[in-house]
């Protein structure tokens, strides 16, 4: 586990540094992330060259996290990024989804990365902090980050001498090795290639200063766990398709395969590019930034007044985040103004405050991914609000814990239409199945 003091110490580059050096040994790594984030995983997932797989006790539960891990884990060795700061999570009086919790979850030895830059002989306390916080901080390495000379080096060396600790990285300050971000976070990979090259550049360069064949064995120093029976994929029974491009890409991996398992086919298809939805019956419209490739998909009329029919053809189409907004009349992005698919009455505003939160909602009628009376747990991070909802929408959830799209209600519902900000793992029992239980009932209309 690959943990830090706070967000922004390098966590995703080290991350990244570590998995080429294992890989540059003939190893191969299996990557995952902590917390419900789509964005690094893609950044761990180029260079593993394995899709990775996210980590949320949240999200997930604890037993859904140790059949994640175990069913997903089939190379030689795992990195798995941590989330914020190493004790960081639902609250600020647990450890409750901190990496920190699904260390300990894993039973998993934690490399701990300190970013040096304004400190020398005071980075001693910061890492005593850490250590005794825990009465088992299963912190069993150091990584220096941003050291600005060789003298700098030597004093966090000695200064950190005396908690017997190894150092397994000191790397050197440089501004070159620092990944571009945007509102949200660092930006997808799969919006640039120069992007997937400079990454891949980090990596190389960082890898250099970091103790890999120490890391490693430091790593081999775990318990093993019991084998989960491989689960077989149903006969295909129904097809859904799933929206792909540089506007929609914030899909776990796992979502997918559940959807596979319970007898789905997956058919990508482009709202950029495509002119209409492959032969399908069902929809899955992930989130993303489709405020940034606005005009292209305002341009692609086609495809939204295909989407548009579907809906009213009463398809089942399960829409979240920036799915979400791609339904709406438009999106205003600054000064200016992108027409969407118009399939709800409401238009999508970005803002400049973040909406960042767990959220658990009752269902409180029935819809493609739940029965009412129950509750599900999911994300939210998003800059835009709904304007103008009218007072007759019909909301599939109540939440307890997040802000939705208005007054806590949130899973807009239009013909089969569910869309949401909140983001949920199909980890949950029950949500895939019902998803594909709906795409089979349309197909047999």
């Amino acid at each position: 586990m690959l943990a830090g003091t706070t967000s922004g110490v390098g966590k995703t580059s080290i991350a990244c540094a570590i998995i080429h050096g294992i890989k540059k040994r003939r190893y191969s790594v299996q990557s995952f992330k902590v917390g419900p984030d789509f964005i690094d995983p893609s950044y761990l997932s180029s260079i593993s060259g394995k899709p990775a797989r996210n980590l949320d006790p949240w999200l997930m539960g604890s037993v859904g996290i140790v059949k994640s891990f175990v069913k997903n884990f089939d190379s030689d060795f795992s990195i798995i990024e941590g989330v914020m700061g190493y004790y960081d999570g639902f609250s600020g009086d647990s450890n409750y989804s901190s990496t920190h919790h699904v260390a300990s979850i894993l039973k998993t030895p934690v490399i701990l990365v300190l970013d040096a830059s304004k400190t020398a002989r005071s980075i001693a306390a910061t890492a005593l902090g850490f250590v005794k916080f825990h009465k088992n901080s299963r912190i069993s390495g150091f990584i220096l980050n941003k050291i600005g000379s060789k003298k700098h080096g030597e004093l966090c060396r000695q200064a950190l001498s005396s908690l017997r600790i190894p150092i397994v990285g000191v790397i050197p300050r440089n501004p070159e090795l620092i990944m571009e971000s945007r509102h949200l976070g660092l930006i997808p990979v799969s919006e640039q290639r120069q992007l997937q090259s400079k990454v891949s550049n980090i990596a190389k360069t960082m890898s250099n200063f970091i103790d890999i064949d120490k890391i490693m064995q430091i790593g081999n120093k775990v318990p093993s766990f019991d084998s989960i029976p491989k689960e077989k994929n149903q006969k295909q029974k129904t097809t859904i398709a799933v929206a792909l491009d540089g506007s929609f890409n914030f899909y776990y991996q796992d979502n997918l395969d559940a959807l596979k398992k319970e007898g789905a086919k997956i058919e990508f298809f482009s709202p950029v590019y495509d002119v209409k939805v492959p032969a399908c019956d069902g929809i899955y419209i992930g989130g993303g930034f489709p405020e940034v490739i606005g005009s292209a998909l305002e341009k692609n009329s086609r495809m939204q007044k295909n989407i548009k029919n579907l809906a009213e053809s009463g398809i089942p189409i399960y829409a979240e985040c920036g799915g979400l907004m791609y339904l709406t009349r438009s999106i205003d992005y600054g000064s200016k103004k992108f027409k969407m698919v118009g399939l709800f009455d409401t238009t999508t505003k970005m803002q400049k405050r973040l909406k960042l939160n767990y959220t658990k909602a009752s269902i409180v009628k029935d819809c493609l991914i739940a029965k009412a009376s129950s509750t599900i747990q999911g994300h939210e991070f998003h800059f835009s609000e709904l304007e103008s909802v009218s007072k007759d929408s019909k909301f599939a959830y109540d939440l307890s814990i997040g802000v939705g799209i208005k007054n806590q209600k949130d899973g807009l519902m239009q013909h089969n239409t569910l869309a949401s900000y909140m983001h949920v793992h199909f980890a949950r029992p029950g949500i895939a199945r019902s998803f594909v239980q709906n795409c089979i009932k349309y197909s047999r209309r």
